[in-house]
């Protein structure tokens, strides 16, 4: 095969450059408040010691539906983001790549990350299929529904059940006590990410919570977290977690308290920042459990 020249390289990079843009591969934000809750079941489930196999699977298994839910996200958004501020330089909107690009590159990760679910149990498969329909089909509901975070909740909250399904065969109470901690929690912090589009999507016709709650925004958003950290706490008492792990809900329930304070003027930058320090509030609480586990017994 003869080598590629200047121009057919440039080319080539370019079009990988908006592949990796499409996926947001330079904004792990999401992958992030999409790992943590599947680290939260996993060490759950699996004592301190989940399945290295199982962990290996659900990380990139985390990153692959991210990903394609990125793509699914862009192709449904493709006509809308041109008219909003923070998305009107995505790859779809700018025209540097195709509708159906973009279609192909979520059915081929989702496709690879279903591959690697096969290793895994039956119960597990089936959630999965589940999981992966709420995936592909959350772009859509903006156009149709004001609580459309709640289910991204769902969809993003999915892979607890799926962790204790692919450690334990089965899921828990304490498994759908922490998937309805993740949904109140994603409502939270995609609350405060759509406070950052409120006027365009106002302009344009886009349905948010942000826009059904109104100027009782930042009461849902305590409420979802408060929501979210009882039901975690509920889930420590069933399960007879230790100090290490309140340690850990107390830390994030110190983070709710910025983000409220961050989001008392709704500037749209504050707003982004409380957004991304969702990411810190799962982390604390997934070493409040490794801890826990590392310490139990001692």
């Amino acid at each position: 095969m003869p080598p590629l020249t200047g121009g057919a390289s440039s080319l080539l990079s370019a079009r990988i450059r908006a592949y990796l843009r499409l996926i947001r591969f330079h904004r792990p934000i999401g992958t992030l408040l999409l790992l943590w809750p599947t680290l939260w079941a996993l060490w759950l489930a699996g004592d301190g010691h989940p399945d290295p196999k199982v962990l290996v699977i659900f990380v990139a298994g985390v990153f692959l539906m991210r990903s394609a839910g990125c793509a699914i996200n862009d192709f449904a958004d493709r006509n809308i983001d041109p008219h909003v501020a923070r998305t009107r330089d995505r790859p779809l909107a700018t025209r540097e790549i195709t509708a159906l690009e973009a279609l192909a590159v979520s059915a081929t990760l989702a496709l690879i990350a279903f591959i690697l679910v096969l290793q895994l149990n039956t119960l597990t498969i089936l959630l999965s299929l589940v999981g992966g329909v709420m995936a592909a089909s959350y772009p859509f509901l903006k156009r149709f529904t004001s609580l459309p975070q709640f289910y991204l909740g769902a969809a993003f909250g999915w892979s607890v059940p799926m962790s204790f399904a692919a450690e334990t065969g089965g899921v828990p109470v304490t498994g759908w006590l922490m998937f309805a901690a993740v949904v109140l929690w994603a409502v939270a912090y995609d609350t405060m990410y759509a406070m950052v589009d409120r006027d365009d999507d106002l302009r344009i016709g886009v349905r948010s919570t942000a826009i059904l709650f109104g100027r009782w925004d930042r009461l849902a958003v305590a409420s979802a977290h408060l929501g979210a950290l009882l039901l975690l706490a509920a889930t420590g008492l069933i399960e007879g977690l230790g100090i290490w792990y309140f340690t850990g809900l107390v830390a994030a329930a110190a983070l709710a308290m910025r983000q409220q304070a961050l989001i008392r003027n709704r500037l749209p930058d504050d707003c982004f920042r409380a957004f991304l320090d969702n990411n810190i509030f799962g982390m604390v609480i997934f070493l409040g459990l490794v801890l826990h586990f590392a310490f139990a017994g001692v």
